[in-house]
């Protein structure tokens, strides 16, 4: 081999390793302590905590419904977009097949009648979706941006997805959630391919906070700025009462703010921890959180997928982590119908967040995502009804099973954990 080939083989290769280490990390310095325990969900200062650490403030007036599964979901929001009068931002991460093109022909029809359309969808997540069907709505007048499509300048985001769920209708309705746009979220549940989702619909001045998150990564993605009454209504009247706030975090600044409102909230938790969340493969300060809520006397209950999942190794990565929590006394919940997909977290049955974060690694510090947090007993009580509802179709992990799996799951358990911080 000749001295030249040699060299440029020898910088391709460094090349390519220095990408691969750049898009492995984040530029910010990780949380490293878990938040001493100053207060409950119950007090003021855990109010207080929340808007100042996390950002925006608490708001009050708000209303939040839940919508279950596709057939709720998805005719709610394409209703909203056929109504929309002024404007529509959009943003997902899964954008693609049948689901994705009734979207684009909802999208694109507000974009002929006059309203100003804003799509952003993650190029990994919607790189299935034809083209032509983005050009459709680009030529109706819409906005479409793909978030970090590959590119030499973006090399060192090409690990940074945009996992947000966000759509707001002429500033004045908010939807977000779990859901994404594909086959799997088109039933209810008839079919074992059929994915368990909640998603949420949003009334009150919270969603001028939900427009500023889409804003953010708009800006990323075209340097563009959108203001002005079409986005933000002068006036958003008293919907309800909850108070509420909406938060984004990113790895290009306050990467560490999803895990901090999960540290903040499991800390301040007094009698009841619930969550459902399809990605279980919490760090080792969130695992600490968990076993120290429980020794304190706080009933813990996590529902996670069961059999059906759509991704294998992180199930192996939380299932060995089953063991520590078993130990602990926190009760683990496999979902067996289907794939189960929603992402909430209740603490003490009055607060509640829901939104696109995971309880992995990757939604703490690698992917851009969005929360709604919102103070409300009557929310909290209506997630744990159907997290109770989902338990009953679940099964109850038991310690002597788990410890009886064999040494070939434990070896996947192992390998997968390795892999910790990329799930």
């Amino acid at each position: 081999m000749s001295t030249i080939a040699t060299i440029v083989i020898t910088l391709l290769s460094t090349a390519l390793l220095v990408t691969l280490g750049i898009n492995l990390a984040t530029a910010e310095k990780r949380l490293l302590y878990r938040p001493r325990r100053l207060y409950t969900s119950r007090d003021a200062d855990f109010r207080r905590a929340l808007g100042v650490l996390l950002g925006p403030p608490l708001v009050t007036g708000n209303e939040v419904t839940t919508l279950i599964n596709g057939p709720e979901i998805f005719p709610a929001m394409l209703e909203a977009i056929h109504a929309a009068e002024v404007s529509i931002t959009f943003e997902t991460f899964v954008f693609r097949d049948e689901i994705g093109k009734l979207f684009c022909q909802a999208l694109t029809s507000a974009a002929r009648r006059g309203a100003r359309v804003h799509v952003l969808l993650d190029w990994l997540g919607s790189r299935a979706m034809p083209s032509a069907m983005l050009s459709t709505m680009r030529e109706a007048g819409a906005d479409v941006q793909l978030y970090h499509a590959p590119s030499w300048f973006h090399l060192g985001r090409l690990n940074n997805r945009t996992h947000r769920k966000i759509m707001i209708i002429d500033g004045k309705i908010g939807y977000t959630g779990g859901v994404g746009f594909g086959h799997e979220w088109a039933n209810n549940r008839e079919h074992p391919k059929d994915w368990r989702e909640s998603h949420y619909r949003v009334l009150g001045p919270v969603v001028a906070q939900m427009q500023a998150v889409f804003i953010d990564n708009w800006i990323k993605a075209t340097g563009r700025v959108l203001h002005g009454p079409e986005y933000f209504p002068t006036h958003l009247p008293v919907a309800g009462d909850m108070d509420a706030q909406m938060f984004g975090s990113s790895p290009v600044g306050g990467s560490e703010s999803m895990h901090l409102m999960v540290l903040l909230a499991l800390t301040a938790a007094h009698t009841s921890i619930d969550i459902e969340n399809p990605y279980f493969v919490p760090d080792r300060l969130t695992v600490d959180a968990l076993i120290e809520a429980r020794r304190r006397g706080v009933r813990v209950r996590i529902v996670v997928p069961g059999r059906y999942i759509d991704a294998r190794i992180g199930r192996w990565a939380a299932q060995g982590l089953y063991g520590i929590l078993l130990r602990a006394g926190i009760e683990i919940f496999e979902y067996q119908p289907t794939m189960i997909h929603c992402k909430v977290l209740v603490i003490d049955s009055v607060w509640t967040s829901v939104g696109s974060a995971n309880f992995d690694d990757r939604s703490f510090r690698l992917n851009d995502e969005a929360n709604l947090n919102v103070f409300s007993p009557r929310l909290a009580a209506e997630q744990i009804r159907q997290i109770e509802a989902d338990i009953a179709q679940s099964r109850r992990m038991v310690l002597k099973r788990w410890a009886r799996r064999s040494a070939s799951r434990r070896l996947y358990e192992n390998l997968a954990l390795l892999l910790r911080s990329q799930l």
